[in-house]
């Protein structure tokens, strides 16, 4: 018996997405980084409180996956894929060369609108071009595992780029790395090209579905959405004071709105008998998948804040060697300088003299009289201002850089997606596979128990008095990602299943926007975080609430099952 093959489109969109979230993680791996570092570092960040950055970091990785709604729109009714890949991959690539543009939040706010923009464009498009090319009767069977190939691309593209980030921003500076992202966008652009020159099926999948009496036009769409949306935006953000906690927040959530409405629209007014059971499906499904963003999405805030501040992040001997090898070490020293001190909320309480804040809650004897020169986490001007006796007693660590934790997450989807596809091929010999819903269910399981890890690493670490060890991180990614990858890649077969070829690249649209309320909620909660004097309360509500989300699904799992067995079987 022949071995199925996948699709030879498959390697060109696998590769295009791989070098687009090379980018894209590296650009988020120093994002939050970035926000709090002081601007009176050797390499100057922005200076923002935890909270400020977890505000703007929830409400980009909100707009980021919100604009894939339009996107999708743009696509089915207009562009097709592939214009829109080409146009968002640009766009991507230009926003993240502009955050290299030092001293001007102008530039950084206009270079987070291209990328939001670019993402909008880029990303639903490749994934249904992706669904596209598994539509032929030889391939309808290999859906689930090319869905859960092409994820392995995200993720080797997320794992490799925090070592380039890592070793650019600390030897050249933040401008260098969100430059490499850039590039690395732009070598995705160049492939997909190549591609589309090389595999004509591509081109043959890239078909605009035909619009059906009674669609909404792009023009009606535009007066009836866009401009109802954009408004109850401004009417969020100026509104006094704020209902949900911040200006931004209420932004977000008016603008959802009249989103909302359209996709109840669209079930509504779709056809009775073939349509409107799986749209409703689908709704339900992306209702309860938000949740899950809202906690997954944390290692690009919370879990950063963890990794940064909580963990024992020294190095030395042949780690310290490997490290140097594959990105650079971050020099921390015990040498005075002023620290500015801040509240949460941005309150100025004056200044300290002290070590790096590394040392805060750093329980071992300091390192004393092991520095060659100025350490790397002082500028000139403060090495200059300490005695001759202070430089001779001041000692320093070598640590791992702190994005880098933002790699074990992408490094165990590779390792463990080939085992999670074998599983699941295991399984379908012996028909005994769950379907795509029920694989959705046991990832929001396993994601629910992948936050009580970190609730015992707290208790164990004294709630933050103490470094806990990086064990802790391996062991919260390590079964997050089981949770993820039984979740995040079913999701996008799910749609590309269900969803009324008329609309697939919409509907599409409506899971990204799903994971952009998510985002936003996950910023919203990552806020919290120097809020929770204990941080075993932080990590268990967010165990509460996934494993809330959980219970939903389960209970819609009869109803989801007939739907799916009546629609895709």
């Amino acid at each position: 018996m022949s071995k199925q093959k996948h699709p030879k489109g498959l390697m060109i969109l696998f590769f295009t997405e791989m070098w687009e979230r090379f980018g894209y993680y590296l650009m988020l791996g120093i994002f939050s980084l970035y926000m709090i570092e002081p601007s009176s570092s050797k390499f100057a960040g922005l200076g923002f409180t935890n909270m400020q950055a977890a505000d703007i970091y929830g409400t980009y990785l909100a707009l980021v996956y919100l604009t894939p709604f339009f996107g999708g729109l743009i696509a089915d009714r207009m562009l097709g894929y592939r214009k829109s890949i080409l146009i968002g991959g640009v766009l991507m690539a230009a926003g993240y060369i502009g955050l290299a543009i030092p001293d001007s939040m102008g530039a950084f706010y206009i270079s987070l609108l291209l990328i939001i923009l670019g993402n909008g464009m880029f990303k639903p498009n490749v994934s249904v071009l992706l669904g596209k090319l598994y539509e032929k009767p030889e391939y309808e069977s290999l859906k689930d595992s090319g869905y859960n190939i092409f994820y392995m691309g995200i993720n080797i593209g997320a794992f490799v780029c925090n070592f380039v980030a890592a070793y650019l921003r600390l030897t050249y500076g933040w401008g260098w790395a969100f430059a490499a992202a850039g590039i690395g966008m732009l070598v995705g652009v160049v492939w997909f090209l190549f591609g589309l020159a090389r595999v004509p099926e591509i081109k043959e999948a890239d078909k605009i579905s035909p619009k059906r009496p009674g669609d909404v036009s792009m023009s009606r769409l535009f007066t009836a959405l866009f401009l109802p949306a954009f408004g109850a935006a401004v009417l969020g953000w100026f509104i006094p004071g704020t209902m949900f906690g911040g200006d931004s927040t209420d932004a977000f959530i008016f603008f959802c709105i009249p989103v909302l409405g359209f996709f109840f629209t669209t079930w509504k007014t779709a056809d009775k008998k073939t349509e409107r059971e799986p749209i409703a499906a689908l709704l339900a499904v992306f209702g309860v998948v938000i949740i899950f963003w809202a906690v997954f999405h944390q290692n690009g805030s919370a879990l950063t804040y963890w990794a940064k501040n909580n963990t024992a992040r020294e190095v030395s001997g042949i780690t310290e060697s490997v490290i140097n090898t594959i990105a650079k070490t971050e020099d921390v020293s015990t040498l005075p300088r002023t620290i500015k001190l801040q509240g949460p909320h941005g309150e100025d309480l004056g200044t300290k003299q002290g070590p790096n804040t590394y040392f805060d809650n750093y329980t071992k004897e300091f390192p004393k009289g092991n520095l060659e020169g100025k350490p790397g986490d002082m500028t000139d001007s403060e090495w200059a201002s300490l005695s001759a006796a202070q430089k001779s007693e001041g000692g320093k660590l070598s640590l791992w850089p702190t994005e880098l934790q933002a790699s074990i997450n992408p490094g165990f989807v590779v390792l463990l997606t080939p085992l999670v596809v074998g599983v699941f091929a295991w399984l379908r010999r012996r028909k005994k596979e769950p379907t795509t819903p029920g694989k959705i269910a046991w990832g929001m399981l396993i994601s629910a128990l992948s936050w009580l890890v970190m609730v015992v690493a707290a208790i164990y670490s004294q709630n933050g008095l103490d470094k806990a060890s990086v064990a802790w991180l391996f062991g919260v990614y390590g079964v997050i990602t089981v949770g993820e990858l039984c979740l995040s890649p079913m999701g996008l077969s799910l749609v590309s299943k269900l969803a009324p070829k008329r609309i697939a690249a919409l509907m599409m649209g409506g899971w990204f926007l799903s994971t952009a309320i998510g985002n936003k909620l996950s910023g919203v909660l990552s806020g919290l975080w120097d809020l929770f004097e204990k941080k075993s309360y932080f990590f268990l509500t967010n165990a509460v609430l996934t494993f809330g989300a959980f219970l939903i699904i389960v209970l819609l799992m009869p109803w989801l099952k007939r739907v799916y067995n009546q629609y895709v079987d």
